[in-house]
């Protein structure tokens, strides 16, 4: 979305923190022993509760009200009756409809007891948002934010997955601008203007940095089986600096 207006962001904060809210409860209820399709159920409640609908069910008829992958899996895990292991690494998107609004956020976490590489490369993908977040400015050009997420990933010791990208959002899931690149494209010459909004996501692997979809035609597998994690943050870029929606 660009040229969003003051009343177009109180309209998306409202459904930023629905989302929010959401992908919390959701986290919160992650433990062995738990299957995804229980953790869904979570957040279809949520929506639900707050007036909100999954935006995956709604414009793609996805088979859960959000996306929950166990590693290798890094987008688009359907929810079933998977069953949660100590040390399983899992993603958690949640994106959904309020008022004509749309907001997406996601979060991985490792199930119990983790491992140092897991979270090195947690807290680097995590860091790795903070700085792309901090890259949209009004004025700049929108491939800061994904020169700024390979950097990030590259200073760590890791890959982003090429083949994954953040997008436009507002009035639907994904729109204008798409593909917000999670690397260095110089031929992307696209310029940042006042109120436009994006879902940031960087994917970052210890991988080769792509991804293969499975059988089931939605879940989006590395294409070498390594770890991978992803963080997003829906965000309005303004003249006074980018605003996170999804906090």
């Amino acid at each position: 979305m660009t040229g969003a207006t003051k009343e177009d962001i109180q309209y998306l904060k409202a459904a930023g923190r629905v989302v929010a809210g959401a992908l919390k409860a959701m986290m919160e209820r992650v433990q062995p022993g738990v299957t995804t399709a229980e953790l869904d159920e979570v957040g279809s409640e949520f929506l639900k509760k707050a007036g909100a609908v999954s935006a995956p069910q709604a414009m793609y008829k996805f088979p859960g009200a959000t996306c929950i992958s166990i590693s290798p899996v890094i987008a688009h895990g359907i929810p079933n009756q998977t069953v949660l292991k100590t040390g399983d690494l899992i993603n958690i998107d949640v994106s959904a409809e309020l008022d004509g609004y749309f907001a997406d956020t996601g979060a991985s976490l490792t199930v119990g007891q983790s491992t140092p590489e897991v979270e090195s490369l947690l807290a680097a993908t995590q860091f790795a948002l903070q700085k792309a977040i901090q890259a949209a400015q009004v004025g700049q050009r929108l491939n800061n934010i994904g020169q700024t997420v390979q950097e990030e990933a590259a200073r760590h010791g890791y890959n982003v997955i090429y083949d994954l990208t953040g997008h436009g959002i507002g009035r639907k899931l994904h729109e204008e601008p798409h593909e917000v690149f999670n690397f260095h494209n110089p031929q992307d010459r696209r310029i940042l203007t006042e109120g436009t909004v994006l879902a940031i996501e960087p994917f970052l692997t210890t991988g080769k940095g792509h991804v293969v979809e499975k059988r089931d035609r939605w879940s989006l597998q590395t294409i070498d089986k390594t770890l991978a994690a992803q963080f997003e943050h829906t965000v309005v870029v303004t003249k006074d600096g980018p605003i996170i929606l999804t906090l």
